[in-house]
């Protein structure tokens, strides 16, 4: 009976071994295990007593814990339950958890209760990959409310986040970002500092925000549409992008003669300042 008994428990163990790993691999998890990585991120957070900081998706607490220790306070946002207990075993006074999904969490009810931290929030944390594109559009819809932001993401993601006109990998997640932030690569992070490894490699982005945007929008929904129509067919010439954006042939011929543009140009030519000229002639004239 003992030795049945055992057994059952072993393979309950088991079982929720394999639900565990199978949930974070649906999540898109990879814990970061390296000391000496995980320190040089610290440095980059750079969490003083005056910092409120968010951290999304802290796992099991590896750069959460040392946050805390530094920082005013800290804000675990955590979808998975299983990894709760981890980042409650220390009960730290000044570390709040909050078992939700990042997606659905309004940042501005967040913050608003924080009033003593305003000016100084921190938005920091390794971004599970399925997850990076959707949250970073979620963060420029409140960019207002954090004085920098911290993300180890894809390097493909980083570096598109980064890129200056001329690079191919110039887009218009590049454009929004650097209006309001001055976007930094600090370092590429390789698969073997994870676990389990993912299958490309890493990078650490610092969005330190600008005092003031870089240009003016006055409509910046209207203005990331364009973005996305302009860049739409990267293969294409922008010319042929913009005319798929129902935009007068008359008028696209009145930019470009006013801007001095080449008729080959590709999106990725264009500078930032370009681009909000011409969208300030097209939709604000």
């Amino acid at each position: 009976m003992l030795l049945k008994n055992q057994r059952k428990s072993e393979n309950d163990e088991n079982e929720l071994e394999v639900t565990k790993r199978t949930k974070i691999k649906a999540l898109g998890q990879h814990f970061l295990k390296n000391q000496t990585i995980l320190r040089k991120i610290i440095r980059s957070i750079s969490p003083c007593k005056e910092d409120l900081i968010i951290e999304i998706g802290p796992g099991k607490g590896a750069l959460t814990f040392p946050l805390a220790e530094k920082a005013g306070k800290v804000i675990a946002i955590e979808i998975d339950s299983f990894l709760i207990p981890y980042l409650q075993r220390k009960n730290i006074p000044n570390l709040t958890i909050l078992e939700k999904d990042i997606l659905r969490v309004d940042f501005n009810k967040l913050v608003e209760k924080e009033e003593i931290f305003k000016g100084h929030v921190k938005l920091v944390g390794n971004l599970p990959y399925s997850l990076s594109s959707p949250l970073l559009f979620k963060v420029l819809q409140v960019k207002e409310l954090f004085s920098e932001c911290v993300f180890l993401l894809q390097k493909e993601v980083a570096e598109r986040i980064c890129s200056r006109s001329g690079s191919k990998k110039f887009a218009p997640l590049s454009i929004l970002f650097q209006i309001h932030f001055s976007a930094r690569k600090r370092f590429v992070v390789p698969p073997e500092c994870f676990t389990p490894p993912p299958k490309v490699n890493s990078a650490l982005v610092s969005l330190k925000k600008r005092d003031a945007p870089l240009y003016p929008i006055s409509k910046e929904e209207s203005f990331h549409n364009f973005l996305k129509g302009a860049f739409k067919h990267r293969r294409k010439i922008l010319r042929n992008n913009l005319e798929k954006l129902n935009l007068p042939i008359s008028l696209i011929d009145e930019a470009y003669n006013k801007f001095t543009l080449e008729k080959n140009l590709r999106a990725e030519q264009l500078s930032i300042s370009q681009f909000v000229e011409l969208f300030n002639f097209f939709y604000q004239g």
